[in-house]
């Protein structure tokens, strides 16, 4: 799994592409901390248009990048699903907790 990275308007912007499953959730979660939380760190935005699958294991590392925000600050969104990707965080529920935008445009005009 490769995962782009870039900031725009003081927001962190992580693409990852292909599988978020328990052999490259970690890669998903290392991203997540490097951009740090608190008032120093940055808006988080997860791009999962290339995100070809995402398992329970993907899923976790979602939730703890959202409960670490909520602790501070800085907000955690997603962006740009495709629809069996949204599927299951709407089967998990996750889209109750989780701000899903359409792309990443809407998601960084909400966000700033």
């Amino acid at each position: 799994m490769h995962i782009d990275q870039k900031e725009e308007q003081g927001i962190v912007i992580l693409a990852p592409e292909g599988r978020l499953d328990s052999n490259t959730s970690h890669l998903l979660d290392q991203a997540i901390e490097n951009v740090g939380s608190g008032d120093d760190g940055f808006h988080v935005l997860v791009d999962f248009s290339a995100v070809e699958y995402i398992s329970s294991a993907g899923l976790r590392v979602v939730l703890k990048a959202l409960k670490q925000r909520q602790a501070g600050p800085k907000y955690f969104a997603a962006s740009s699903m495709q629809d069996h990707v949204r599927e299951v965080f709407e089967i998990s529920g996750f889209d109750a907790y989780i701000p899903i935008h359409e792309n990443t445009t809407l998601a960084i005009t909400s966000l700033t």
